[in-house]
């Protein structure tokens, strides 16, 4: 049942919610192109590991094929460690993050059916740039931003909001003051105006992340999910997060769909981890074994 907290009516994301809004599935002939396509721009020297967490995930969750773009001193290194990849290696400024993406690069993107861009990336111009290129395209396919893509996107708003299909924005509190040009404290005081806010300023499904992940839509829909626990607040787990998403967008399900579906697949994954390793001490790469399980269970 739907409770209101102050004064915003929201829904439970529950197993009842997840029956009747079924994830799509590929056919029985589908190749790896039919069964969806993920891009993700992100990943630089100082968190090298950490694309890999959102290219897994995006596979976990079902698409057949994904690519990455990277900074170039961890390119080889990346597509070595998870072959299952492609890996093309972007211009890195002398931090070690992307400082450009390749020429050409957007032929390769508006192949892909879901695209990510900010995870393992700092708030710097490569992040900005990104994004520039980006939301420069006809937007026809899904955009998923997440962590250092998000921390400039208030100056990009009305572009986010004028694409056809929806974006989704994946902040933790730190990134929804930035998304809305406030102090983390205002956000603490009123997270579900603050995530339907975001979620009307960017014309965007909006998934705040925290104890109780909330996700709001540019039509006004609000939903709660308050399982998963505190063991998902580790290095990582937002990167996965922003994969499973991606991996559902390219499958087909609409953006809202794919928000809460992850949600709660990432939920559930840190509920299990807690079962079987404990509540506090697994790690991010360990909730993506569980997802594939988990959709098959609703």
């Amino acid at each position: 049942m739907a409770e209101t907290i102050h004064g915003e009516t929201i829904m439970p994301l529950d197993s009842n919610w997840l029956r009747e809004h079924p994830l799509p599935e590929p056919g029985v002939h589908a190749d790896k192109n039919a069964r969806g396509r993920v891009f993700i721009v992100g990943g630089c020297a100082r968190v090298p590991g950490g694309l890999l967490l959102t290219a897994e995930a995006a596979l976990r969750a079902g698409a057949g094929k994904v690519q990455v773009a990277t900074a170039a001193s961890i390119a080889l290194a990346l597509g070595i460690a998870m072959p299952e990849i492609a890996v093309f290696p972007c211009e890195e400024d002398a931090d070690g993050e992307i400082a450009a993406l390749p020429a050409g690069i957007e032929t390769q993107i508006a192949r892909c059916d879901a695209v990510v861009a900010g995870p393992a990336m700092s708030q710097g111009a490569g992040a900005c740039g990104a994004v520039d290129r980006l939301l420069a395209d006809d937007g026809q396919g899904g955009l998923i931003l997440d962590a250092g893509a998000l921390m400039n996107l208030s100056f990009r708003a009305t572009e986010v909001a004028h694409r056809p299909i929806p974006a989704v924005l994946t902040p933790h509190i730190g990134e929804m003051a930035a998304l809305l040009q406030c102090d983390p404290a205002d956000i603490e005081a009123d997270r579900p105006a603050a995530v339907r806010q975001a979620a009307e300023r960017y014309g965007a499904v909006v998934t705040l992340k925290g104890s109780t992940s909330l996700v709001a839509d540019r039509d006004g829909a609000l939903f709660a999910y308050a399982g998963g626990g505190v063991g998902l607040a580790t290095g990582g787990s937002g990167d996965v997060l922003a994969g499973i998403v991606a991996g559902l967008v390219a499958r087909g399900a609409p953006p809202l769909d794919a928000a809460l579906w992850a949600v709660w697949l990432h939920g559930e994954a840190g509920r299990r981890c807690a079962v079987e390793i404990g509540p506090l001490g697994f790690l991010a790469r360990e909730l993506l074994g569980h997802v594939p399980g988990l959709m098959k269970t609703i």
